[in-house]
């Protein structure tokens, strides 16, 4: 007799300035759908960059951002969920729910982006200061739900340290949004990706992408697509992989897809500070989610 496996069940709503949990309710699934699931500035643009060019075999010029929207960004416009039910290929969206808030369907294939919570909140810093002020009236206009999204601290420690000590805010828990997916890690339609592994080892993972999702590429088309996944080719063609075309920073498409690199937190945090994120982290997340968080590193 097969084993059956229990999914995790949606147990909540989750509705903030930026996300609406409740558009997941009637997502009709698909065989062979992939979920893309982060905390946000994780490498979740470069994953979909990845799989996209699985799917369309290395193909040039995909346009990502179309094709593949956050689905539960509470602005998003009607017609882009209504374009990801007329696709006819294989799919892919992204998320930034808790698994606790988000149907999962075993008819789905789901990757979770891990980084560490310094180096997403230095991404996430450029990411909100370069937001332009029409953001604000959309992200704080009609239809909010909870506080409204406040223009960022203008010191990037302090930024830091209130998100650290008020569990992410003014987003949404790190924490949080970490542990659900970790405890789902197992699930066979589940796999955890880590924007360290994949600087290290872009074509290695890639690869373990591909089998997981049961993606074939011919042998002479890996150079293409491995070629289309790197940092500067990707920010070369900006204007594929930015949410909304780019349109909500200063500077476009290029401004959203920044440095694509770790540690720029090194020398403005104080050592307290790193160590008050690394002793919340264990004590949050336990230990192996904390190392995994950290380095990449599986137990």
């Amino acid at each position: 007799m097969s084993e059956v496996i229990a999914f995790p069940r949606k147990t909540r709503e989750l509705h903030n300035h930026h996300m609406d949990s409740t558009v997941w309710n009637d997502f009709a699934f698909r065989d062979g759908d992939v979920i893309i699931g982060t905390y946000g500035k994780a490498g979740t643009t470069w994953t979909q960059q990845i799989v996209s060019q699985l799917i369309f075999q290395g193909a040039e010029g995909v346009p990502v951002s179309h094709l593949s929207p956050w689905y539960d960004l509470r602005i998003m416009p009607p017609e882009a969920r209504a374009a990801v039910a007329a696709q006819a290929h294989r799919r892919v969206v992204k998320t930034h729910l808790p698994t606790d808030a988000l149907r999962m369907s075993p008819k789905a294939k789901y990757l979770y982006v891990g980084r560490d919570g310094r180096d997403v909140i230095w991404s996430m810093y450029n990411h909100h200061a370069n937001f332009k002020p029409h953001m604000y009236e959309l992200f704080n206009g009609p239809g909010l739900v909870g506080e409204p999204l406040p223009p960022p601290d203008p010191e990037i420690r302090r930024y830091f340290r209130t998100w650290l000590e008020k569990d992410g805010y003014p987003f949404w828990s790190f924490w949080e949004n970490t542990a659900t997916w970790w405890a789902v890690r197992d699930l066979p339609n589940v796999k955890l990706v880590h924007f360290n592994t994949l600087k290290a080892d872009l074509e290695g993972e890639m690869r373990a992408i591909a089998e997981f999702l049961e993606i074939e590429l011919p042998e002479a088309t890996w150079p293409a697509a491995v070629q289309h996944c790197t940092f500067d080719y990707m920010k070369a063609h900006a204007e594929l992989y930015a949410p909304l075309g780019g349109d909500p920073w200063q500077g476009g498409g290029e401004t959203f897809i920044n440095k694509g690199v770790n540690g720029r937190w090194k020398d403005v945090l104080s050592p307290e500070d790193s160590l008050a994120y690394e002793r919340m982290a264990v004590e949050k997340l336990g230990p192996e989610c904390a190392r995994w968080l950290k380095s990449g590193e599986l137990p």
